[in-house]
């Protein structure tokens, strides 16, 4: 079968499509023939070794994918070749076929087409986590998103609204605001125009913002922090502009506020009922159409490339789609 193949860490043009064996289904697994392989900006951070999880070379990037069941091993009954599937793996989705741990893989419904499937586990798995688990939230509180026309952040802007929550879209662009508006926003606010912790506090009406969503670290950080309501929650989820900030820690004091720490791939290790739970009902959600899984653009294989430049050139609004 073909893989896109990361032998040494590199950039996107030095991965390399090639011939790699068939997976065989061991016991309790199942053999995924993969239609869909959803990136994720981290997809690029992990093949440059710059990813605080570092799989053993060689490796593909793309960690969820959606397909058919091909074969099935020992001891598995939940699933049967043919099923529609879609599966969370880590690492090694941008390729034919993959075998993985039938536990962690979860049916989609006839009406619900594999390029959207393939794109629900990561972005709206974190953002569910991040909003249920870590958040605190209560209807009608506002909920400020980072990056808002981003995969996670457009996310967040869906479910923030599907949980009562008011709105505030943030992103560099007015085409990115229009996007995240029509995907659940109530307010935007353009910060390549306008300084962001004014503007927040502005239209908060002074009081600040009850729940900050933040994928893109960097300097918007701080800034973001500093419009925070009395006893709000800052979510760190990721570093989308590539810099971590370091946060001056009497801010939390002054505020009262709580900086939670977002990691989701570490949670769903330690709460696999849960998360299994969380991705069932994101499916149903998708299937209902109540939230988008709305796709960027595809790519076949080959260009897997390509893709990764889409994400690291920050030009995606939803997901990138590699079609093995």
């Amino acid at each position: 079968m073909k893989a896109i193949l990361c032998s040494q860490y590199c950039q996107p043009d030095d991965l390399v499509l090639t011939e790699v064996p068939d997976p065989v289904a061991g016991p309790g697994e199942a053999v995924i023939a993969i239609k869909a392989a959803a990136l994720n900006f981290f997809d690029i951070l992990m093949i440059q070794g710059k990813y605080q999880i570092k799989p053993p070379f060689p490796f593909s990037p793309a960690a969820e994918v959606a397909g058919v069941i091909e074969s099935i091993g020992a001891g598995v009954t939940d699933l049967k070749v043919g099923d529609r599937v879609v599966a969370s793996c880590g690492h090694n989705g941008a390729r034919e076929k993959i075998a993985l741990p039938a536990a962690s893989i979860v049916k989609i419904p006839d009406n619900l087409d594999y390029d959207r499937a393939a794109g629900i586990i990561i972005i709206y798995g974190t953002a569910l986590h991040a909003l249920e688990d870590r958040a605190s939230p209560k209807p009608g509180e506002t909920l400020a998103v980072l990056g808002a026309a981003g995969g996670t952040g457009l996310a967040a802007c869906e479910l923030g609204k599907l949980m009562g929550l008011k709105v505030i879209a943030c992103a560099s662009s007015d085409e990115k605001l229009e996007f995240a508006k029509a995907h659940g926003a109530e307010l935007t606010l353009n910060y390549a125009k306008e300084d962001l912790k004014e503007g927040l506090r502005k239209l908060t009406g002074g009081k600040g913002v009850d729940i900050i969503f933040d994928p893109v670290g960097g300097a918007y950080a701080e800034q973001a922090l500093r419009s925070i309501a009395w006893e709000g929650r800052f979510l760190v989820i990721g570093f989308a502009a590539g810099d971590i900030p370091k946060m001056p820690l009497n801010l939390a004091l002054l505020k009262g506020c709580d900086i939670r720490g977002v990691f989701w791939g570490a949670w769903t290790r330690l709460n696999p009922a849960k998360n299994r739970a969380n991705l069932e009902k994101l499916v149903k959600w998708t299937a209902e159409g109540k939230i988008s899984s709305h796709v960027d653009r595809t790519f076949p294989l080959a260009q897997t490339a390509d893709a990764l430049k889409v994400l690291a050139g920050r030009q995606a609004m939803g997901k990138v789609i590699l079609h093995p």
